[in-house]
């Protein structure tokens, strides 16, 4: 895909989320599209085509996970007594992320998730630690997280 098509997309996609299609909305969108770019552009390379549904499904696997833990939240939060059904916790899940945008990514991928919240990263990525409203158990947690969001990340970030 061209660049420049892809530059207007974003700018298309920011007017979109401000809900607002005037030409200042779209002059900012495509120039925070140029920036997003040419922050990314070593990433766009030959991989880009590979990458595009992997990002595709990667938005389709959080999205569905957002619906999710809404709806989950929601449902607590309206039953008669919330605090019975919480459980909160922080679990330290290792990592085998080897960037540290990759790392970002995730930790920032789980916090925008309703129930969990990334505390810290350790210096050598190794660990993220989370903390949860819902602990079944730190390796469910653990599971939940490197079989779901982790290992679509890195097929994103790092190959």
């Amino acid at each position: 895909m061209n660049l420049l098509l892809l530059n207007v997309l974003l700018a298309l996609a920011w007017a979109a989320l401000m809900g607002q299609f005037d030409v200042p909305t779209l002059v900012f969108g495509f120039i925070l599209g140029y920036f997003a770019l040419w922050l990314t552009a070593r990433q766009i390379g030959p991989n880009y085509f590979r990458k595009m549904p992997l990002a595709l499904l990667f938005l389709g696997f959080y999205l569905r996970e957002l619906v999710l833990a809404n709806l989950r939240v929601a449902r607590i939060v309206l039953s008669r007594d919330p605090k019975k059904h919480l459980r909160p916790a922080i679990v330290a899940v290792p990592l085998s992320l080897r960037t540290r945008s990759a790392a970002v990514f995730l930790a920032n991928m789980l916090t925008l998730t309703p129930g969990t919240l990334s505390v810290d990263i350790s210096n050598d990525l190794r660990t993220l630690f989370l903390h949860t409203l819902f602990l079944e158990s730190p390796e469910v947690i653990r599971r939940e997280v490197k079989e779901g969001y982790e290992r679509r990340i890195k097929e994103l970030f790092e190959t």
